[in-house]
């Protein structure tokens, strides 16, 4: 299971969650974002990085990817599929598509970036008024009508003390979870013991998951 950290940007703080082990980190580059990354930080990690924009322009798009070193783009925007491609070529790099859900309904949207080459994942989070996360969590059941071929990551208020229930989560395209707010002590500022807690409980789950097997 891949579990992704979002909002960092202090070099400690990412030296410290890649220890802790973080299999992605995400930097959030748009600018309205409290979680925002604004100079390259001083130490980068060695997992895979998420460059995490809303709307970017080609021109953002480039110069980002080349300090960081991006290993994705997440999009959280109005992006189309069309548009999802055209990044996807210009930067020769897969697409992670977020689509914020409340019901059913929402996953009609998630439809749409099934043939759009470049999309290869889709990460679900909750349906909010304003971008960049609410802190709390959708019903992950409406899931269960998610007929799509891509894999998705789940997002969304998942905190510490949802381990247990990221590891009864079942769905066959179920690929892991991205985290954020809930394990901050401030804005871009991870708690490691909750982290290192909450990656154990996974990691043992796998674990236990395989020794079955």
């Amino acid at each position: 299971m891949i579990v992704k950290v979002c909002g960092m940007r202090e070099p400690e703080n990412i030296r410290a969650v890649e220890r802790v082990g973080a299999d992605w980190m995400g930097f959030i580059l748009w600018s309205r974002s409290p979680r925002r990354l604004e100079l390259v930080p001083d130490y980068l990690p060695s997992c895979r990085r998420v460059g995490v924009f809303v709307n970017p322009d080609d021109e953002e798009l480039l110069r980002w990817h080349e300090a960081l070193g991006l290993d994705f783009i997440q999009l959280h925007g109005d992006e189309t599929a069309e548009r999802c491609r055209h990044i996807h070529d210009l930067l020769g790099l897969p697409v992670i598509k977020a689509v914020s859900v409340s019901g059913p309904g929402d996953l009609d949207r998630a439809e749409r970036f099934h043939s759009a080459d470049g999309v290869a994942y889709l990460l679900f989070d909750t349906k909010s008024p304003v971008r960049g996360g609410s802190g709390h969590q959708f019903d992950w059941d409406v899931l269960r009508l998610y007929r799509g071929e891509l894999p998705f990551l789940l997002s969304g208020g998942i905190g510490r003390d949802d381990a247990r229930h990221v590891c009864s989560f079942r769905h066959p395209r179920f690929a892991g979870v991205d985290v954020n707010s809930r394990f901050e002590t401030a804005p871009g500022l991870k708690d490691l013991e909750s982290l290192e807690s909450f990656i154990h409980h996974i990691r043992r789950y796998e674990q236990n998951q395989q020794d079955i097997c």
